[in-house]
């Protein structure tokens, strides 16, 4: 795929997963380009869950600002997540340094970064979630051949 990076997890949808592989593939030729990317793709995953506004930076806090449990994203992920927006804006837009006055470039590792940090939001939204839904159909299927009644949800 590009950048080192596994494949794309099953459960993530079409949408997604095709523009995180051309964020990955372009990674080496463009750091700019592939955390432009990844900003997309954060964005698409966050409507998809119920974080829509106007732009990406109302979205994160939403996410930031979720109270419900069972939504809320991890602590490391909770730390990690803007920093997507913020190197997506420095690709998007001629942002300069207050002291030098040069544009601001997206660095390799940057750009890495962002791809490691979609990588735990789509362990997140997509592949824990599937993977609980399907132990809870196995262990309901179970219990209802020996009948009894489903698991509590």
């Amino acid at each position: 795929m590009g950048a080192n990076r596994g494949p794309v997890p099953k459960e993530v949808p079409n949408t997604v997963a095709i523009d995180y592989i051309e964020a990955c593939r372009v990674l080496s030729i463009s750091p700019k380009a592939s955390a432009a990317l990844a900003r997309r793709c954060l964005q698409a995953v966050l409507r998809a869950h119920g974080y829509a506004a106007k732009d990406l930076a109302k979205e994160i806090d939403m996410l930031l600002a979720e109270t419900d449990t069972t939504k809320a994203i991890p602590i490391t992920l909770r730390t990690a997540v803007d920093g997507i927006r913020n190197f997506g804006n420095f690709s998007a837009h001629p942002i300069t340094d207050v002291t030098t006055l040069q544009i601001i470039d997206v660095e390799p590792e940057e750009a890495e970064w962002c791809l490691e940090v979609l990588e735990e939001c789509f362990e997140h939204f997509y592949v824990r979630p599937a993977h609980a839904a399907a132990r809870k159909a196995a262990l309901d299927a179970k219990l209802a051949a020996a009948g009894k009644p489903s698991s509590k949800s």
